[in-house]
């Protein structure tokens, strides 16, 4: 190696470096070598270190090595060996080794020497060993290592024991576990023994609870080898074992059943089953499941506002068997709420937190515990705030844009919730603030407020807006003013309109108010005329009020162009767009040129002429018009309208004018509003043409060969007659005609060389010019005279139309001449014999016709019509009526006249018009009506329709309209068919009103303690229903005053409102309306709430000290009357009264308490207390008292001296002025006022604040003109004092009324007043003594305009400029005890507005609602006069009267209503008859005859209906009666019956009788008798008739009579006896002794029905006629006795006996012998001499015929059906007896003179028509005397309708013989008394007639032959 020089140096270098070394620990030491180099050696230092810790001990060998002694594990680590040079920069050189240590084996767990264990168990061996390095274990079975024995359930764990799994018997034995590393071995081992044992619980099982949703474990720990087979059984069902799994259901290994989840079904009784080979074992366990707790509602995040209450639920559901507690947690801590009284926890777990703050801002959890489990959950809690105001707001003009300002602001505090937006505010002068910026970026601090108007000033305040609201606003800026610019915008809503041909109404509105830009002084307006570039015309209004202008001096019928604008102070703003408008057309001022007229022919005119002048039509021309007028009647011009024509010559022609005829002529030119001049007129005669017809031809002097001709001249001539022709040929032979030519002035010829009896056609016609006129012809027959013509006859009608019909005719006899004319007349409506004919139409010139056509007919209406036909000579007779026709129906012609239209409220409009006739119905009645259409005027509106279905109305009220507003409106009548023409369109305008809506947005803004800011917006223009006049603010103290105050804002234009003088800090509620002239509005709903900003407050009242001792005192204080905010606390300052003024001792308490206790006070002493509250606004008025530290206290006096000094009485306030009294050593603290309304109101407490020193109280709020007592009480420490003396009686002044009258009603009284009537108002508003009332008026214009006015209403400013002039009112003052007024010299057709007033010393009361009302029209104020009421027939009566008072009709009379109802049933029979025109007579038809009516008549006119007139009355003529009720028939025999019959239903008169007919159906021995018996009077209704034919049909027919016979009532009957009715009797045997007849006899056949009795019928031998003689014989009797008394002296009779059953009268036995009656002058002698005499007075005279097949006789009866006659002037008093023995005798029988005869002689016959003749019998009544009355063996009363009390007055006798002579006297009659028969049997009349073979009997003493009667049992003699 190579030397070098030692001063070398070289960097150190490890040769030899450590080595890595294991140890065992605790051997002796270990050694570790590093060998280094370097140069120089000696500066090579060696060091060690282990972990980086520097080595000290056990080195050697200069470093080399490192020596460890007993090394141990904390030795082991990584050692470094270091070589460096001392004092060199030489990097050191390093090596490292490891050392560790080897620890031998050792055990760190073992096995037990012996474990023993179970068949089929686990069982683990424990062996577990530590050591270094970590050993390993090897386990040995019986010294056999287990790798080898390789048994699978031999597991050797990772710990390093071993386990065995499922224990066999084999496995018992040594096992040995050794475990070695590199220090060593070691071992350890143990002895297993495995046994079998019956199973066994180690652990018995439990009753379990378990929560529903958890896992429930059911324990089962048994021990057992071999292990025992578990299973678990609930009930029967096994629910675990080794071989079953049900799910939920798990067995665990240690036995147990686990239940996952828990249902609540599973709750119950489990057993556990254990079974081995050695044995078994069960149990059983009881699981309870209860409900799960949990958390149904938990609390959620949630921000609250601060100061509000934060709710956090927390609602948990729990089994019932358990309780739960709630904790909540806020931020993990525990919440007490017992520590604070704003937090509560609800039962329901709810967590309250009140006024919350930022503090309470956190996470919250809510915890439930409980038994069924815990429950947990967590929310958040936010608290925001409003955002403070934003800083330091700066305004600042924009120099770059005047009508922007520039701000800014600095950001605020966003109230824990970011800022949304900013808002900026401006108050635009002075008005209320505006939001104007609404949504600023909340980043920006700065805007530019743009918009803005010039010359008008701004502050603004800026706001921030977060979640929770808006902020409070910045403090505003300083007010700035924009510089003034001209208007930016011209006026707008122009609207020009020609007033008149010279004059423009132009109207507009100021530019929007925003557009003004400064103040507005005036309009400037310029026109010119449109289209042309001419200068403009200016005019300057200088007033910005004014907004119209009327333009004269204008062009007639030009078009201009109109501009308007506004100026202010800055300069002219901008025109309008142009408006143009024509000035009003003008009437043409120039005829039309060159006219020139020419008659075209008879009737025709042509006109030539040229327009006139284009400059001086002066509007558009509308046409021409040609005027034609004979120069004899000017008055009667024909006009016709020409179109006009622009091209060239205008032509055209008048027609239709009379014939040869002067006219003048003339043309003119018109435009719209009227005509123009006419030019020159021009006389003109129309051509000449043929004439017309001759008149009257006639014919005269008419001979065999000659007639003469007889003409007038025609009617029409149409020119010059020049003469005449005449010409005449043989009737149907035109070669036979002649001619002749006559002169003009020849108006007869003579026509000669006629053939005798030839008829002939004469025909005449005039001759002109022109021709031979119109022909006028007739035929006449020579030699025979032309008579009356025939009238027509077979009227037959067809093709019935609305207005026509057809009428076919056979002619009548011609009168042998041609007819030249038919006649049709008619009845029209009402048909009937009394109805009046009317001529309908006429024909002429048609001989030969035979239909005619009748034009012109009335729809719907009744028609009969007849006919006659005319001849030269005259009319024919008229033709029988035609049947009855109805015209069909069609709509109405005619639309209802006289259309009006009034005002009559604000939503409806009142429309009268006049009926249609019932003429113009043209159709049913019934369904006639009217249709009202109307619409608005304004608008283009839907039409709407009104119904009104009764035919009579005349007004009709349209409701449901909007208020003030124009209408119009048409009305139509209808039918069934269709409807007529509509009227003319009227127009109306519905009254003003109150605005139906309220204003809009109303706000309202405190803008100082006693001040609010109101704004609103104007109603809706559709809503304001009239013009507003103004505002009114209504606003009251929120729960403090009842009423609100009111505060009027004038004018339209305002809309905002400063409320002044308003409390501090009061919620006030506000409620803004409108108001028209006719009142308020509606005020704006709900009122807008807005408390006054606060204040410091007032002073606390009521300051006394209830307890002082000598050291102390105790003040006690009400909170201020006016807090003026809220109130924050008091102050008490105090000081003794002798101190300095200024050193109080001052306390604060809060606001809460009302009193303070100051002690350490000076006895004795004096002291001064103030008390003062305090706001936010600091601190109020102190109120001070002094207080003597003394006990010796007491109540004070009452004050005294009051006084209520007359000089401050006023209306409604007064003072009340005392003394105060002692106030017993402690001072006074206030005083309390009372007041007592007179005579009868309570005490009120006024005021219990009145200051301590006040002597003197000013009462308010008194009512006027009302009497008050008062007293004062004094109140100190101690108590109130007693209360003073009343003062005297004080009473208020006066005041104006407070309310106006009520229920102002205004109704027209005549056509130039009205009448005012209304309430007084209530006592208590007249504030004092009534003196009257005053009531104004003015005429109203708006509604009665022309068409042109009506234009300009639909402006509304325009209307309203109209209305204000018109504000003067007329003042007329009532005395106050009227509550009527009329209102007189009214002008008529004119609205009125009428107001009151009610007014006192002092004043005036408000006024009125207005009420309008139309003067000129009034109802008439009288009734007709002079009333007639004439009976035309029995259905008509005809009315004439006289029209009210020509001054009592208020308007023309329309028509008339005629009332009229049977007199005595006015409500079931008034009918209403209404004539539409003013005519003073009516008829009125189909009344009921002989009827009395009463009649009233009222007027009517436009206004409604007069008063009625009083009633008259009159009475309808009697007609023929109705049939008669019924018709019945009784005891019916073989010959008799009696018939009756009913009154008539309607007898239309006085009943003057009846008549009865009867004749058989068939001839009787080959003759038809027809009886007539006619019977007196009413009464009688029944009739007995004896000259039946047995078995013969008999046709009976009655008819009642009052002046003639009314219709028959008929039936037929059949004489007996009936079928079935009893047999004969047999044997009849008559024996006579001296006192009567006995008859004797044998029953006979019974028949089919038992016999019930039996009569006896008689023949008397003076009569040939059988008649019932006894009644009512027992079916058991065969024998009767009959007095002789009943038997007539000298007359025979005969009798027989005809037995009765059910059926009916049966037939009679063969006659008896016959037998004379012996009594003296009995009964049938008087008839036997009445009927000989009468016999002696006839003369019969037989006429001979071949036969006679027809006989009629006819008897007249009186009502006592007998006729009387006067024979030879004898008067005979007869009495006559009736008497009743088994039966009442029929009555008497009628005297001779009593039958009326009437036979009917065909042979006797002229023309075919029978002629018969009649002899009339008059009677004479009798007076009856005493004496004669008293002769009557019937002493009683008689009848009141006896027949004996009636007469006939004029029986006719009718046959077929002659007239009897003049000068025979006619019988007289003669007295007939009867006595009564029996009450319950009816009379019945006899009527005898029989037929016999003539001869004559004539008794001596008669009146000459010539004279005859007739007799009954006598007729005509064959």
């Amino acid at each position: 190696r190579e030397i070098t020089d030692p001063s070398d140096t070289m960097a150190p270098v490890i040769v030899i470096p450590p080595q890595n070394t294991s140890v065992v620990a605790g051997s002796g030491e270990i050694t570790l070598e590093c060998v280094a180099n370097a140069r120089p050696v000696e500066r090579l230092s060696m060091t060690w270190k282990r972990n980086g810790i520097k080595i000290t001990s056990g080195i050697s060998s200069f470093g080399r090595r490192l020596t460890i002694t007993n090394p141990t594990s904390a030795d082991v680590g990584m050692y470094f060996c270091e070589a460096k040079l001392r004092d060199s920069t030489e990097e050191p050189a390093r090596a490292n080794a490891f050392l560790s240590i080897i620890e031998p084996p050792y055990f760190t767990a073992e096995p037990e020497s012996v474990i023993l264990a179970e068949v089929e168990k686990d069982v683990d061996i424990l062996c577990q060993a530590m050591g270094v390095p970590i050993p390993s274990l090897v386990w040995y079975k019986d010294s056999i290592p287990l790798s080898k024995l390789q048994n699978p359930r031999y597991k050797v764990l990772l710990s390093g024991g071993l386990r065995i799994q499922a224990l066999h018997p084999q496995d018992a034995g040594i096992f040995q576990c050794f475990a070695s590393n590199k220090g060593g071995e070691i071992q350890t081992y143990t002895y297993l023994d495995v046994t079998n044992i019956k199973p066994a619980f180690i652990q018995p099982p439990e009753d379990t609870t378990v929560t529903e949703g958890m896992t429930a474990v059911l324990t089962c720990e048994v021990s057992g080898a071999p292990k025992p087979a578990i299973s678990w059984k609930k009930g029967n069902q096994i629910l675990a074992s080794g071989s079953v799994q049900i799910p939920r259901f798990i067995l665990l290994e240690s036995g147990g059943l686990q239940i996952t989840p828990v249902f609540l079904h599973d709750a119950g009784n489990y057993t556990c089953f254990a079974v081995n080979s050695e044995g078994s074992l069960n149990a059983f366990v009881t699981l309870t499941v209860w409900n799960r707790t949990f958390i149904v509602h938990p609390p959620e995040d949630s921000t609250v506002i601060k100061g509000t209450t934060a709710t956090l639920r927390c609602d948990a559901t729990h089994d019932p068997r358990i309780s739960i507690r709630y904790i909540w947690k806020k931020d993990s801590v525990i919440i007490n709420p017992s520590s604070s009284s704003r937090i509560t926890v609800e039962k329901d777990g709810t967590l309250l937190i009140s006024q919350t703050w930022s503090g309470d801002i956190g996470d919250y959890t809510c915890e439930v515990i409980s038994f069924g489990g815990n429950d947990s959950r967590m929310a958040r809690l936010e608290v925001i705030e409003l955002p403070h105001s934003p800083q330091n707001l700066l305004a600042t003009l924009n120099s770059s844009y005047s009508r922007s300002v520039m701000l800014s602001w600095v950001r605020p505090f966003d109230g824990n919730s970011p800022v949304l937006y900013y808002m900026v505010e401006l108050s635009e002068n002075n008005s209320p603030w505006k939001v104007h910026l609404s949504n600023l970026d909340p980043k920006m601090t700065g805007v530019t407020v743009s918009g803005l108007t010039p010359a008008r000033t701004y502050q603004f305040r800026v706001c921030a807006v977060n979640q929770v609201g808006k902020g409070q606003y910045s403090s505003e800026t300083s007010r700035l003013m924009l510089p003034e610019e001209p208007p930016s915008a011209p006026p707008k809503n122009i609207v020009a309109s020609g007033r008149t041909n010279q004059s423009i109404m132009v109207q507009w509105q100021p530019p929007p108010e925003s557009e003004h830009n400064g103040v507005l002084h005036g309009y400037i307006l310029r026109y010119r005329l449109a289209g042309l570039p001419g200068e403009y015309q200016y005019k300057n209004i200088t007033s910005a009020e004014i907004n119209y202008c009327l333009v004269k001096d204008l062009i007639i019928w030009t078009q201009y162009e109109i501009q308007v604008a506004s100026y202010n102070g800055a300069g002219l703003g901008a025109f309008s767009r142009p408006v143009t408008e024509y000035t009003l057309q003008g009437v043409p001022t120039a005829p039309p040129q060159n006219v020139q007229v020419e008659a075209v022919n008879s009737t025709t005119i042509q006109f030539l002429w040229n327009p006139p002048p284009q400059q001086f039509i002066n509007g558009i021309n509308q046409g021409y018009k040609l005027l034609a007028w004979p120069v004899d009647a000017p008055e009667t011009v024909t006009v016709v309208t020409i179109a006009p024509d622009f091209h060239g010559v205008h032509s055209g022609c008048i027609t239709n004018l009379k014939k040869y005829t002067t006219y003048y002529t003339s043309v003119l030119c018109f435009t719209t509003p009227g005509d123009g001049p006419r030019s020159t007129p021009q006389l003109l005669r129309t051509l000449e043409d043929k004439p017309g017809a001759v008149g009257h031809l006639s014919f005269t002097e008419i001979l065999d060969t000659s007639l003469k001709v007889s003409w007038q001249e025609p009617v029409e001539k149409n020119g010059i007659i020049t003469g005449y022709q005449i010409s005449w040929e043989v009737y149907g032979r035109n070669e036979s005609r002649l001619a002749r030519t006559l002169t003009n002035a020849t108006l007869e010829y003579k026509i000669t060389g006629l053939s005798s009896l030839t008829t002939y056609t004469i025909e005449v016609a005039a001759v002109t010019a022109k021709g031979s006129g119109w022909v006028t012809s007739s035929t006449i027959s020579s030699g025979v005279p032309p008579e009356l013509p025939g009238a027509p006859s077979n009227l037959v009608i067809s093709n019935i139309s609305p207005r026509s019909a057809t009428l076919q005719f056979r002619p009548g006899y011609d009168g042998k001449t041609s007819i030249c004319k038919w006649i049709v007349e008619g009845q029209v409506g009402v048909l009937g014999d009394e109805e009046e004919w009317v001529n309908l139409h006429e024909v002429e010139n048609e001989p030969d016709a035979q239909m005619l056509e009748v034009p012109n007919l009335t729809p719907y209406t009744h028609y009969r019509f007849r006919m006659r036909q005319v001849n030269v000579v005259g009319p024919s007779p008229l033709s029988q009526p035609s049947r009855v026709i109805q015209t069909l129906q069609a709509p109405p012609d005619v639309a209802p006249g006289s259309v009006t239209v009034r005002t009559a409220s604000e939503t409806s409009l009142w429309m009268r018009w006049v009926p249609l006739p019932d003429t113009q119905y043209n159709g049913n009645p019934e369904s006639v009506g009217y249709r009202i259409k109307f619409w608005r005027a304004d608008l283009q509106s839907p039409t709407l329709m009104k119904v009104i279905n009764n035919r009579l109305e005349r007004e009709y009220t349209i409701e449901d309209l909007e208020e003030w507003t124009e209408y119009e409106l048409q009305i139509q009548a209808f039918n069934a068919i269709g409807a007529g023409p509509w009227s003319e369109v009227v127009r109306g305008r519905t009254r003003e009103s109150v605005p139906s809506a309220p204003p809009e947005n109303v706000s309202a803004e405190a803008v100082s303690s006693t001040q609010i800011l109101l704004t609103w917006c104007a109603v809706p223009e559709s809503e304001q229903n009239g013009l507003v006049l103004g505002y009114k603010i209504l606003f009251k103290a929120k729960d403090l005053d009842s009423e609100p105050k009111s505060q009027i804002v004038r004018g339209n234009h305002t809309q905002s409102c400063l409320l002044s003088g308003l409390r501090k800090y009061v919620l006030y509620e506000i409620q803004v309306l409108a108001f028209t002239r006719i009142g308020d509005g509606v005020p704006s709903s709900p009122a807008v709430i807005e408390r006054t900003k606060d204040d410091a407050p007032g002073p606390p009242v009521r300051l006394v000290f209830p307890e002082v001792r000598l050291t102390s005192v105790r003040i006690v204080w009400q909170p201020p009357e006016e807090p003026n905010g809220v109130i924050l606390g008091y102050q008490i300052a105090y000081r003794l009264a002798s101190s300095s003024p200024n050193k109080f001792t001052t306390v604060e308490v809060g606001s809460t308490v009302r009193q303070f206790t100051a002690t350490d006070l000076t006895p004795e002493s004096a002291y001064i207390f103030r008390t003062s509250a305090k706001t936010r606004q600091g601190w109020g008025e102190p109120l001070e008292a002094t207080v003597i530290t003394t006990e010796k206290r007491e109540r004070p006096a009452p004050p005294r001296q009051l006084t209520t000094p007359q000089s401050d009485v006023s209306a409604r306030s007064l003072q009340l002025k005392w003394v105060p009294g002692s106030d017993g050593s402690s001072p006074i603290r206030y005083f309390t006022v009372q007041v007592r309304e007179l005579p009868n109101g309570d005490w009120q407490t006024y005021s219990s604040s009145i200051s301590h020193d006040a002597t003197s109280c000013i009462i308010e709020s008194l009512n006027p003109f009302t009497s008050y007592k008062l007293r004062v009480k004094a109140t100190n420490d101690i108590g109130d004092s007693d209360f003073s003396t009343e003062t005297e009686a004080v009473t208020t002044l006066q005041d104006v009324p407070d309310e106006p009258p009520s229920s102002v009603l205004v109704t027209p009284h005549t056509t130039s007043s009205v009448l005012v009537q209304w309430q007084p108002p209530k006592v208590e508003s007249l504030n004092g003594l009534l003196l009257g009332y005053r009531i104004y008026y003015r005429e109203l214009d708006y509604d009665t305009g022309s068409g042109t006015e009506s234009k300009t209403i639909k402006n509304p400013s325009a209307l309203r400029a109209e209305l204000t002039p018109q504000s003067s009112f007329k003042t007329v003052n009532s005395s106050s005890a009227l509550t009527t007024y009329e209102l007189t010299q009214l002008k008529k057709y004119k609205r009125y507005e009428v107001l009151m007033t009610v007014y006192n010393v002092i004043g005036e009361s408000p006024t009125s609602t207005p009420v309008e009302v139309f003067v000129g029209e009034a109802a008439p104020a009288m009734a007709p006069q002079n009333i007639h009421v004439n009976s035309l027939s029995a259905s008509q009566l005809e009315l004439t009267w006289d029209p009210p008072p020509a001054d009592s009709q208020n308007g023309n009379i329309q028509g008339y209503k005629i009332y009229y109802w049977e007199s005595d049933v006015q409500n079931d029979t008034e009918k209403v008859k209404v004539l539409f025109l003013p005519e003073t007579t009516v008829r009125l038809k189909n009344l009921t005859s002989h009827t009395r009516y009463m009649v009233c008549i009222s007027a009517f006119n436009a206004a409604g209906d007069g008063p009625r007139s009083s009633p008259s009355q009159g009475r309808t003529h009697q007609a023929a009666p109705s049939a008669p009720s019924f018709l019945a028939f009784s005891e019916i025999t073989s010959t008799t019956l009696n018939v009756s019959w009913g009154e008539p239903t309607a007898a239309n008169g006085v009943l003057q009788g009846y008549r009865v007919v009867y004749e058989p159906l068939a001839p009787v021995q080959g003759v038809s008798k027809v009886v007539t018996v006619d019977i007196k009077g009413n009464w009688q209704r029944w009739l007995k008739v004896r000259d039946l034919t047995k078995g013969m049909t008999y046709l009976f027919r009655v008819q009642a009579r009052t002046i003639a016979y009314g219709p028959e009532l008929q039936a037929n009957v059949t004489a007996g006896p009936a079928e079935g009715s009893p047999g004969s009797p047999q044997e009849i045997l008559v024996t006579k002794s001296a006192s009567g007849l006995t008859l004797q006899w044998t029953e006979g056949d019974s028949g089919e029905k038992p016999t019930t009795g039996y009569i006896i019928e008689a023949r008397p031998s003076d009569e040939g006629l059988w008649d019932m003689f006894v009644k009512d014989i027992p079916r058991s009797a065969t024998s009767y006795t009959v007095s002789l008394d009943r038997l007539k002296q000298g007359v025979t009779y005969e009798f027989r006996v005809v037995a009765v059953n059910e059926i009916g009268y049966g037939e009679p036995s063969a006659p008896s012998v016959a037998v004379s009656g012996n009594q003296a002058f009995c009964y049938l002698f008087q008839w036997n001499f009445l009927l000989g005499t009468s016999l002696f007075s006839l003369i019969l005279r037989q006429k001979q015929c071949k036969t006679i097949s027809n006989v009629e006789e006819s008897v007249t009866l009186d009502n006592g059906g007998f006729t009387a006659l006067e024979l030879n002037s004898r008067h005979l008093n007869i009495k006559s007896t009736f008497s009743k023995k088994n039966g009442t005798r029929s009555p008497p029988r009628p005297s001779p003179g009593g039958l009326h005869y009437s036979d009917e002689d065909i042979c006797n016959k002229y023309n075919g028509a029978v002629l018969t003749e009649g002899l009339g019998l008059n009677e004479k009544p009798l007076e009856v005397s005493e004496s004669e009355a008293t002769d009557s063996d019937y002493e009683d009363e008689l009848p009141k309708h006896s027949f004996v009390n009636h007469y006939m007055s004029d029986p006719t006798y009718y046959n077929s013989w002659k007239r009897q002579q003049k000068g025979v006297k006619h019988p007289a009659s003669y007295r007939y008394e009867e006595c009564a028969a029996s009450e319950t049997e009816p009379y019945f009349q006899t009527v005898i007639t029989t037929q016999s073979s003539g001869g004559v009997y004539t008794p001596t003493g008669q009146p000459a032959p010539g004279s005859r009667t007739p007799v009954t049992g006598f007729s005509s003699f064959v």
